[in-house]
């Protein structure tokens, strides 16, 4: 699977996350949602992440989705927090404390009943001293459980903590496949980050199709110039999935296609009308 660099939308979250945006709300969390496989994840780790990195924010990265339990931010943030452990350790100290304050037993970190997510996350802007991002990847599981919503409230006191006018430490980024249920986390009284806007991620477009015209002549110099136009179409179609995409452009591709007298970029694009009528009849049939 190839992956298409999106570095100038990376770098305008980063700015707006670091509270310099004239406009908007990111640095008090940045709430992004898209529909699944359509390269939201890939684009949290491979190029927002990066791009955090880049300006000297420690950043970890926990999703959700393939991680349900209760814990899972903590654990997360464990091994993080083991650089400040280990050095305890190593100097024969039983518990740790940062910035003159805050007291951490070391034994405890990383664990249940262990440090709260606020002073956790304190302590590892306060050891790393930098801001922290935290990139919570399919947030909305998190409501699926009373220790969810613990969590997410716990990350707002956090947020409400450690940020100031003018001074961002944690930046969060809550991004979700179900934009409904990612607004549970921002549209009522009771949300823990009411007020907070949901933003729907721009999908892969001309851009990513420009790229793959590139990658296809450049490996196959018979078949160019290469229809963007046409591939776009088919993208559409398949709802800008990438994985069902790059599937069908690679069997349009084979040496073992079969195809005669006809240009791939319409083998793609009929492949793409074809998928979308099968999950169309799918539907109706589940409906039914």
């Amino acid at each position: 699977m190839i992956h298409f660099p999106r570095e100038a939308l990376a770098h305008e979250l980063v700015a707006a996350l670091r509270g310099q945006a004239v406009f908007g709300d990111a640095h008090n969390g940045l709430f992004l949602a898209a529909p699944r496989r359509t390269g939201k994840s890939t684009f949290l780790q491979a190029d927002l992440k990066p791009a955090l990195e880049a300006v000297g924010v420690v950043v970890a990265y926990v999703d959700l989705w393939a991680d349900q339990r209760r814990d899972a931010i903590a654990r997360t943030l464990a091994p993080r927090l083991g650089v400040v452990s280990r050095a305890a350790k190593a100097s024969g100290l039983d518990s740790v404390t940062i910035a003159g304050a805050l007291k951490i037993d070391i034994n405890k970190i990383g664990k249940i009943d262990g440090v709260t997510l606020p002073d956790a996350l304190r302590a590892l802007h306060q050891a790393a001293k930098a801001p922290v991002a935290l990139i919570v990847d399919e947030a909305q599981h998190a409501l699926t459980s009373e220790a969810g919503e613990a969590t997410m409230s716990a990350l707002k006191s956090a947020r409400d903590q450690l940020n100031r006018p003018g001074e961002v430490n944690l930046m969060l980024v809550m991004s979700g496949s179900d934009r409904d249920k990612l607004l549970l986390l921002v549209n009522t009284n009771g949300a823990p980050f009411y007020g907070s806007q949901i933003s729907r991620m721009p999908p892969l477009g001309l851009d990513f199709m420009d790229h793959v015209s590139r990658l296809v002549t450049a490996q196959r110099p018979d078949l160019g110039p290469v229809n963007s136009g046409l591939l776009l179409q088919a993208f559409e179609h398949f709802g800008h999935r990438p994985q069902f995409f790059m599937e069908a452009l690679g069997q349009a591709l084979s040496p073992l296609s079969g195809l005669k007298g006809v240009r791939f970029e319409q083998a793609v694009l009929k492949a793409a009308r074809q998928r979308q009528q099968d999950d169309e009849a799918q539907m109706e049939s589940e409906y039914l």
